[in-house]
């Protein structure tokens, strides 16, 4: 807007004092102040509001309107409420640095022509950049992508003045513009975006963090950046779809400018639909190798098809890869409040198209090295691992069966809290990793590790659990298939005892028996982790004998409270 339209608004009640030829400046802000110096606020543009509180005496007025010219201030409006009629100091300053000066009636509040340039500005700026958009929406529906999402953010930031970012189901940041959120921030954006989608609230959602507050806009991955049908089963894309994040609070915007982020919702969901088809031969490959897998063909039929899936995955790559299995299942409460059905399989397919991303790795293209397929209601993934010889020489974990592998703890560590919250109370995810094999031969005794470690994890309580090959060659692979009415009598027989005493006298005899254990038994390793003296230990030690009638010199003592301890 310019200047002279504050003048043409009768219901603003403003006076020129000052500065008739500069009235067709252009006004991008407000900003009331009485700072003597609020050149850290200003960032040009601005109509500034003052009630002259700055002002002591006429010496003060030069200096406040230098600053305001500077910094490129469009106009100043001061309020007579304070002192009557604007003196000729603040006047004459205003003349000599051809700034615009308003005086604002003193029955006139701030807040009004607060309103009325913000409502003028902001009216502006939301059709010069719907305008763009619809330009943009032409050009990405008609032919090449037009630059990606970021380019959509740029135009709100340079636009509209709003500071976004596109982020994944986990909080992966897939886009943004201006600095990058925190991967924590933006995991606790994601959970509170899933929640809130899971409790059926309606978008945009409102998320308070760190003193900041978000509106999450949903970009649904329904093809062409389509409406969601109506009878949809949210669980079907909860866990797959993106979602936009504002810094603002868009719960009183006018519908007009809700409209335009729906609008740039759409366009960033038609520009993931020409990046998801990039993944449609990765699919594929990986559910050719797991049909021929899974139905007995000869290893060389197999690795033919895996020469053909190498140079896809690991272009440039000079010899064949190792190649890692990870199995997943998302699984829905039948008897939940919206009804069975849902299918697992596309869903656990996309999410673990995002949880085998590294974390740290910005951007929708991440993901070219992970072919992943589904059938039924179980996804698998085929991820190849550069062979040793085709690592860094000389780097850490340059040996076969270190290095990039996948730990199946790790891959949930930075999604857990988010997943859970998109699973709520009628969801799980499981996921289970095999070891790496570097040939054919070896791909389907991977896929039954992987699968069996997936049933490891799906014995444990939790709505997300993992397990790697590693525990399927341990004790830990028999205690999830313990019943639980055996564990929890086996556990209270030998462990009660002692977390009684331990609540009535404060005597810490489960930390000491765990880090007992955990010591083998080592009289001085343990007093040092515990900072304690050896005799005192030895009570401890002796106190918890005396409880439960065991001996913690006998191995199968030992055995018995070891086993107590991990199923508790």
């Amino acid at each position: 807007m310019r200047l002279r339209a504050l003048l043409e608004n009768d219901a603003l009640g403003l006076r020129l004092l000052g500065g008739d030829d500069e009235l067709d400046r252009s006004v991008r802000g407000v900003m009331t102040t009485d700072l003597r110096d609020p050149s850290r606020y200003l960032t040009g543009g601005e109509l500034v509001l003052t009630g002259l509180a700055w002002r002591r005496d006429a010496e003060d007025s030069e200096p406040f309107v230098r600053i305001l010219a500077g910094a490129g201030v469009a106009g100043l409006a001061a309020g007579e409420a304070e002192l009557g009629d604007i003196p000729d100091d603040i006047v004459e300053a205003c003349r000599r640095h051809r700034l615009p000066l308003f005086a604002v009636h003193e029955t006139v509040a701030f807040a009004t022509i607060t309103e009325y340039v913000v409502r003028q500005v902001s009216g502006e700026r939301a059709g010069d950049l719907a305008a763009v958009v619809d330009r943009h929406r032409r050009l990405m529906t008609s032919g090449p992508a037009g630059g990606g999402p970021e380019v959509v953010l740029d135009l709100l930031g340079s636009d509209l003045d709003l500071h976004a970012w596109v982020l994944s189901p986990t909080g992966r940041q897939i886009a943004g513009a201006g600095a990058p959120l925190s991967a924590a921030a933006g995991a606790e954006l994601a959970g509170l975006h899933l929640a809130a989608v899971r409790s059926g609230r309606r978008a945009p959602h409102r998320a308070a963090l760190g003193g900041t507050t978000y509106s999450l806009f949903p970009i649904r991955n329904n093809g062409r950046g389509g409406a969601a049908p109506a009878t949809r089963d949210v669980r079907e894309s909860v866990l797959s779809d993106w979602l936009l994040a504002v810094e603002a609070d868009a719960s009183d915007w006018p519908a007009a400018r809700l409209d335009l982020l729906q609008g740039v919702t759409q366009l960033i969901a038609v520009e993931r639909d020409r990046r998801d088809a990039a993944r449609t031969v990765r699919r594929r490959l990986a559910q050719e190798v797991l049909e021929l897998v899974q139905a007995g063909a000869a290893p060389a039929e197999i690795a033919a098809r895996l020469r053909v899936a190498t140079p896809v995955l690991l272009p440039g790559l000079g010899t064949a890869p190792h190649w890692q299995v990870v199995v997943a299942r998302v699984e829905w409460d039948e008897d939940g409040a919206s009804g069975s059905g849902v299918r697992g399989g596309p869903v656990a397919q996309a999410l673990m198209e995002e949880i085998l991303v590294d974390p740290a790795v910005t951007g929708p293209d991440s993901a070219d090295r992970i072919a992943v397929a589904h059938t039924g209601d179980e996804a698998i993934a085929l991820v190849p691992l550069p062979a040793a010889s085709d690592r860094a020489e000389g780097a850490e974990g340059a040996a076969e069966g270190d290095g990039p592998a996948l730990h199946a703890d790790a891959l949930l560590a930075a999604v857990r809290a988010p997943l859970s919250a998109g699973l709520a109370d009628d969801g799980r995810l499981t996921l289970g990793v095999s070891a790496s094999v570097h040939s054919a031969e070896g791909l389907r005794g991977a896929l039954e590790e992987a699968r069996h470690a997936r049933r490891v994890a799906a014995a444990r309580p939790g709505r997300v659990c993992a397990a790697g090959h590693h525990e399927l060659a341990s004790h830990v692979l028999l205690l999830p298939f313990v019943p639980d009415d055996v564990r929890k009598a086996f556990t209270a027989r030998l462990l009660d005892p002692l977390r009684e005493y331990d609540r009535r006298h404060r005597a810490e005899l489960i930390p000491t028996l765990e880090a007992f254990l955990d010591c083998d038994g080592s009289w001085t390793r343990c007093a040092a982790r515990l900072h304690l003296h050896v005799n005192t230990l030895r009570y401890r030690v002796g106190r918890i004998e005396q409880l439960t009638g065991r001996d913690l010199a006998r191995l199968e003592d030992k055995l018995d409270f070891f086993l107590a301890l991990r199923m508790s």
